[in-house]
């Protein structure tokens, strides 16, 4: 997001309960440390000994710290294509923006990019992406006394709308002709209902999901409605590094046909959904 340019990228420490191992953080450098290593497998990673994945925090369930440790379903699969590669996955938390446009995969900080992020024509003039793992729609969240029944009732009673920023729900709402309070993350756009800075949100369907498995949050928010789009997530490799993507699509569909997807999904989504589990490659 636009607040977080100046800000260093930070390196994190990543877990998975399905990878079963705690990996180590390193000191952030402008050095690569050495340059990057070819493994087993044939693909040329930037750091050797690990695979550097780039992600926007907090995305829950795609990825938020937890207990001091990023966790979540993007982190959990690229976690299985880090074990196919013999190596163990390293997390930076940098601005989203840079996944638009590719800036840490063409510069050499990641090898790939995870951030429950839309597929789109755009994106793809910069970036390669990975098949689609997860159809997702847009959720439009309201208090349950708001009286809001649909987007459609959020621009009719003229009720103050959010997103995040640089997300497709943003740039969706903003051509259904809305101009949105926007907020640099998922926190934000939550803290922003909860404060009555807005009354109303459009973010991605799994995490209000997420948000509303918490009492609270269920207590005093509904989803007002669900948006079709037609959006499906993907992670991204530099342009022209077909051995990773390669592999990651093996990885998603290894987890797809022995039951591992399956667990991950309902482990960090909930009761599993083969529709929006399951989508065709673009």
């Amino acid at each position: 997001m636009n607040t977080h340019l100046g800000r260093r990228t930070r390196v994190l420490v990543a877990t998975t309960a399905t990878a079963g191992m705690v990996l180590l953080a390193a000191c952030t450098s402008t050095d690569d440390g050495g340059g990057g290593s070819t493994t087993a497998g044939g693909v040329e990673l930037v750091k050797a000994g690990q695979l550097t994945t780039c992600t926007h925090l907090p995305y829950p369930p795609f990825q938020s710290e937890i207990g001091g440790k990023v966790q979540g379903f993007d982190v959990a699969l690229i976690d299985l294509v880090a074990d196919d590669l013999g190596v163990k996955q390293q997390i930076l938390d940098t601005p989203f923006e840079n996944f638009k446009t590719g800036a840490f995969l063409n510069s050499g900080e990641c090898d790939l990019a995870a951030a429950g992020m839309t597929i789109t024509e755009e994106r793809k003039k910069n970036v390669d992406f990975s098949d689609p793992y997860f159809n997702a729609t847009q959720a439009v969240l309201v208090a349950k006394d708001s009286g809001v029944a649909s987007l459609a009732d959020v621009k009719a009673k003229n009720v103050k709308l959010g997103a995040q920023a640089q997300t497709t729900g943003e740039d969706y709402v903003k051509g259904e002709g809305f101009d949105p309070v926007s907020f640099e993350s998922s926190d934000a756009v939550l803290n922003g209902l909860r404060t009555g800075q807005v009354k109303a949100v459009v973010i991605d369907y799994p995490v209000v999901q997420g948000w509303l498995k918490d009492k609270a949050n269920a207590d005093a928010f509904t989803v007002a409605e669900q948006i079709d789009t037609g959006e499906q997530y993907g992670f991204t490799v530099k342009k022209g590094n077909k051995a990773l993507q390669e592999a990651v699509n093996k990885a998603l569909a290894d987890a797809k046909a022995d039951g591992t997807y399956k667990k991950l999904y309902e482990q960090w989504i909930g009761p599993y959904d083969e529709s929006a589990a399951s989508p065709a490659a673009s």
